[in-house]
């Protein structure tokens, strides 16, 4: 009895919890975001995101579904991916400034994506609506102010 009793106890034991981070996840939606610059730049497009944080792509598509660009990173290659066009870049975050107007924290949006907070200097991100497939996340340092608006396919 004593070894069947380890066995099950065994087999409940729960795995250690992945990082976030390095787990592989796909989303799709739409994204809307707003820079309070001087004039104001808004940026609205639906998306597929795939991947993780070390290695992924955004698809940003326009409301009648032609793409407009493809983002794909992995260790030590960040390119945009426009039509005909392929550029490199020295990170993902000036990648998404070049398509976006803003830098916005695309690594942080799997964490976020998945429900686990992500530390991003200058960023703060309501998860409340998550379940709902809401995200909101807000860049307040540096100026300008941008809101990021994320609302998932179900």
């Amino acid at each position: 009895m004593a070894p069947a009793l380890a066995l099950l106890q065994a087999c409940a034991v729960a795995p250690a919890p992945a990082d976030a981070a390095a787990q592989p996840n796909q989303w799709s939606g739409r994204l809307g975001l707003l820079v309070a610059s001087e004039p104001p730049q808004s940026f609205h497009a639906g998306f597929q995101l795939s991947g993780n944080a070390q290695a992924g792509e955004l698809s940003l598509n326009s409301p009648l579904g032609s793409t407009l660009a493809v983002m794909q990173w992995q260790p030590g290659q960040t390119v945009l991916r426009q039509g005909e066009q392929t550029r490199r870049y020295d990170s993902l975050e000036a990648l998404a400034q070049e398509v976006t107007g803003a830098a916005i924290p695309v690594r942080a949006l799997f964490g976020w994506l998945n429900g686990t907070p992500q530390a991003v200097e200058g960023w703060e991100a309501d998860l409340s609506r998550l379940p709902d497939g809401r995200l909101v996340a807000r860049r307040l340092m540096p100026p300008p102010t941008a809101e990021l608006r994320v609302v998932l396919e179900r």
